[in-house]
This record gives C-alpha cells, sequence and structure tokens, in this order.
C-alpha cells in the first residue's frame, strides 16, 4: 500500500501557505513603507524577489530530480500562491489606506 499524499493536496497546501505568508508580508510592508513615506516601488520588487526566493528550493529538487511529481506539485503551488498573494494583497493594502 503507497502511503504517499496525492500531489493535488501537495499543491492545495503550498498555494495556501505561500499565500498567507506573503498576503500578510505585502500588507505589511505597505504599512511601514507608508508610515516611513516610501515609494511603493520599494516594496513591490523586494517582494518579487522574496517570491522567488520562496520558489527556489522546490525549483532547484525539480531540476535535480526531473521525475519528482512532489517537487513539481510544490513548485506549483509556491509559485501560484505567490502570484495570487502578490496581486492581490495591493488591493487590500490600498483598501486598508496605505497605498
Amino acid at each position: 500500500m503507497d502511503a504517499s499524499i496525492p500531489d493535488y493536496l501537495i499543491r492545495e497546501q503550498a498555494a495556501v501557505g505561500a499565500l498567507v505568508a506573503f498576503g500578510f508580508l505585502r500588507v505589511l510592508a505597505g504599512a511601514v513603507a507608508f508610515a516611513r513615506g516610501w515609494r511603493i516601488g520599494w516594496v513591490e520588487y523586494p517582494m518579487i524577489g522574496a517570491a522567488a526566493l520562496w520558489c527556489a528550493p522546490q525549483l532547484i529538487a525539480l531540476i535535480a530530480n526531473s521525475s519528482s511529481v512532489a517537487a513539481l506539485a510544490e513548485l506549483e503551488g509556491s509559485a501560484t500562491g505567490c502570484a495570487i498573494a502578490l496581486f492581490f494583497a495591493p488591493i487590500l493594502s490600498h483598501r486598508l489606506g496605505y497605498e
């Protein structure tokens, strides 16, 4: 009997983790930037870089073992969660009055 976790669960867990982490960090960074009078562009580019670093371990694991379904599912989930968070977090930050 195979006791491995299905790939869709890995993908969903990685997406939710990245969504929560980057959504929270982006709104927090927007609030700090607003309080200090920084341009919002100074927040966007480091967050995109952090998202790339967040997905880097899964990408390296996928390159090292090209037949790994779990690494591909985790990479897809992380990339999707980061993209959704970095798209919708500025909207939330704007609604909260930080941008």
